[in-house]
């Protein structure tokens, strides 16, 4: 059902973008953007009071706060893993004959233009907030109560890049100017979305469940890739490639050392 509403819920918003043909970069669009990126995190606060019980809402706010949570080994992890996709994607595409690793729009125009930093901070740091409250600090634990890490992973995964699709409709969003409907990029963006499930269920499940956790790790993904621009296929392809690791070495059933998935705190009786 939460899946349902938060993908229902921004669709409902961003649709009537399309059908009136309002830009993401006009102010009716940016609202429209940002009460549609707002959905998913909303609605897993909502689900969240409306499904826990005091210890189980206590626990999704302590999971947002609760630096603990994340730990030194894992805060490594976050900061490492996708700056070494970025850079070994690069390096990758050039050794392949391709152009190899280019600066991002933020980088090259900084010098001259300092606000060009500005949807490169937008794209690292209020979408992962907006997004993860739902995503994992709600979906990936009712998924993980009867499914294993790894089908939890591939649902939310599928649900997740098909929340992007009507962002390929929209003049202004980087979907519609930069990748495309129906393009190989378009291909490599969706299914890309769904490695990346897996890496953040790896890293969720191995840190107490923290929401803070992932919030980092996707404003990192997203800031990461902004400022290091490598070809699509090399990029996606390692990503790919990291899922495939995750499985074969943590397992598919929990994606920790652990033999059990970690679950929500049980619901007092009412």
């Amino acid at each position: 059902m939460y899946l349902a509403v938060a993908v229902g819920g921004t669709w409902a918003f961003w649709l009537p973008a399309i059908a009136l043909g309002v830009r993401f970069d006009s102010a009716v669009g940016l609202l429209l953007l940002l009460v549609g990126l707002a959905v998913p995190g909303v609605s897993g606060i909502a689900f969240v009071s409306l499904v826990y019980d005091e210890r189980g809402r206590s626990d999704f706010w302590n999971r947002v706060r609760n630096p603990r949570r994340v730990g030194v080994r894992w805060l490594l992890v976050i900061l490492l893993v996708p700056l070494g996709v970025g850079v070994l994607a690069g390096a990758l595409d050039l050794l392949l004959g391709g152009p190899g690793p280019t600066w991002g729009e933020a980088v090259t125009e900084f010098g001259v233009n300092p606000l060009a930093v500005l949807p490169t901070l937008f794209f690292a740091t209020l979408p992962p907030i907006l997004e993860e409250l739902g995503w994992r600090g709600y979906a990936l634990d009712r998924l993980q109560l009867k499914r294993s890490a790894a089908s939890a992973s591939l649902i939310l995964g599928v649900v997740w890049a098909l929340w992007h699709l009507p962002l390929f409709f929209i003049e202004g969003s980087f979907q519609h100017d930069s990748v495309g409907f129906a393009t190989t990029g378009f291909w490599l963006f969706m299914a890309g979305i769904v490695a990346l499930s897996f890496a953040f269920t790896w890293v969720y499940n191995n840190t107490a469940r923290s929401i803070l956790g992932i919030i980092v790790l996707h404003g990192w993904v997203n800031f990461t890739a902004e400022v290091i621009v490598v070809p699509d296929p090399a990029y996606y392809g390692l990503w790919f490639v990291l899922a495939g690791a995750i499985v074969a070495l943590w397992g598919a059933k929990t994606m920790t050392a652990d033999d059990d998935v970690p679950h929500p705190p049980v619901q007092s009786p009412r």
